[in-house]
């Protein structure tokens, strides 16, 4: 078994529900791979008194046969730990009572523990289980002290409206939640590092690109092969690893996996992301309540991200992509289906030089604080964004792909650049970074100033037109805890 990277809070969080002497109700999510299940196994491991995985709706058809087969894993699932005596259920209200006694028949005065992963799928239409399972916490666990409940999911969206938000039966339940991140730039080196796993970090910053921080695909990266080499076998091989991935990602988590990877499909498009109005306008997804809730829920489950425009009123929101997985599949995986060389054949191509410009950009959005800490501004208040600015005939436009806006009266211009080598500035991109700056400047009050940040690999090369940058953070800045 794979020692567990990070997660140290977390950790230590399920430790003190443990060791608490009173009913916990604790609800994890995050993204789906992202290791929740392995979380809760590793931490609680040898504690956990009953277990059940709600089945994937994938490939499942029909409600009826979906609630039908939700039971009977259910059911085996109480007949694994020792349920004796009782007929398969017929609704959830009977499953729940029959997990009562089976915990009544496993009591031995100790801690209890009772892990249900991807609760979610188990709240199949029209099923009662909602109420079946409100009734099993409020009824019953809420009066044993030595009772924890702990659930995950990968529809965040339900678990947040359910159970955190909920404003029924299960209101101000949860004792606690944890909501689980992606590795880190350094998470990931670490994770790479226990695998016995040898790679630069110039390569898990492009494995990062590709993959984003999710254990479950790092997992699949095998010794002896280089970044292009694993990549390849992984997402193009014949067949790849994580063949149908993308639909499978979306058909898991969502109740409207078509609308979901429609506006993802559109997102992916154009980097800086699109308004709600153009979204409404180019899917065709009613402006109401469908698309709030779907853009709510991608939000939600860190597929999409919601931002204000620098200089822009607050409703002026955008949205944008920032999963790279997702980015990259739509990019470079699905018009390449059978190529099983793609990255390989392509690692020096143009085709993945414009991809390392933008993924890189994505990888900085995802470590802010890591920059932040390396501009030594941890301690100061400030707000994130970008910012694009059309030209006319009389000037020319600027776009802004990272913003670091401070209460100290500095605002940090980022310009991010991914290289094989330092950075080289041209006399023409010393022009177009000082049009950028003096558009900016323009819409700051007089206390405000510029500090032109170069975001690179390995820094930016001295020379004739280095002298406009006023501070660097290097790719070793972002692998910082």
């Amino acid at each position: 078994m794979s020692q567990i990277i990070g997660r140290k809070n977390e950790i230590e969080e399920l430790e003190r529900l443990y060791q608490s002497d009173r009913p916990e109700f604790v609800a994890i999510y995050g993204r789906r791979r992202v290791g929740k299940t392995f979380l809760i196994k590793q931490a609680l491991k040898g504690r956990i008194t009953f277990q059940h995985t709600g089945v994937s709706p994938v490939d499942q058809e029909g409600e009826k046969s979906r609630m039908k087969m939700q039971l009977e894993s259910f059911y085996y699932s109480l007949l694994s730990h020792g349920l004796e005596g009782f007929k398969k259920p017929t609704s959830w209200m009977e499953a729940f009572f029959q997990l009562e006694q089976l915990l009544v028949k496993l009591d031995d005065g100790g801690r209890q523990v009772v892990f249900i992963d991807e609760l979610p799928w188990m709240d199949t239409p029209r099923s009662g289980f909602l109420p079946a399972f409100e009734s099993f916490w409020n009824g019953w666990c809420s009066s044993r002290d030595n009772l924890m409940l702990v659930v995950c999911g990968s529809a965040t969206s339900w678990i947040l409206g359910h159970l955190s938000r909920n404003h029924g039966g299960l209101y101000g339940r949860l004792t606690d939640e944890i909501k689980l991140a992606p590795f880190t730039l350094k998470e990931c080196e670490d994770y790479f590092s226990g695998e016995g796993i040898e790679m630069s970090r110039y390569d898990i910053l492009q494995s990062y690109m590709v993959f984003g921080g999710i254990p479950y695909y790092l997992s699949y990266f095998k010794k002896g092969l280089s970044f292009e080499g694993n990549t390849d076998k992984i997402l193009f091989g014949k067949p790849p690893r994580l063949k149908d991935e993308f639909n499978r990602l979306f058909n898991a988590i969502f109740n409207n996996p078509e609308d979901c990877k429609k506006i993802v499909r559109l997102l992916a498009t154009r980097h800086s992301g699109f308004s709600r109005e153009e979204i409404a306008t180019i899917t065709g997804i009613p402006f109401g309540g469908g698309l709030t809730d779907t853009l709510k829920a991608l939000v939600e489950s860190d597929f999409v991200m919601r931002y204000v425009p620098y200089d822009k009123p607050r409703k002026t929101e955008c949205y944008k992509l920032i999963d790279n997985f997702c980015l990259f599949w739509l990019k470079y995986v699905e018009p390449n289906t059978g190529n099983g060389r793609f990255m390989t054949d392509n690692i020096t191509s143009d085709i993945m030089k414009s991809w390392r410009g933008f993924a890189f950009e994505e990888v900085c959005w995802q470590h802010i604080a890591q920059i932040k800490r390396a501009l030594e501004i941890g301690g100061v208040k400030s707000s994130v964004s970008a910012w694009s600015i059309a030209g006319n005939e009389d000037k020319e436009g600027a776009q802004i792909d990272l913003l670091i806006i401070r209460d100290d009266n500095v605002v940090n211009l980022c310009e991010m650049k991914f290289s094989g080598d330092t950075y080289n500035i041209s006399k023409e991109e010393e022009t177009k970074l000082r049009n950028r700056i003096d558009v900016l400047k323009a819409t700051l009050i007089s206390k405000q100033t510029v500090h032109l940040t170069m975001i690179t690999t390995y820094g930016v090369a001295y020379g004739k037109h280095s002298g406009i940058v006023q501070k660097q953070v290097l790719m070793d800045d972002l692998f910082a805890t």
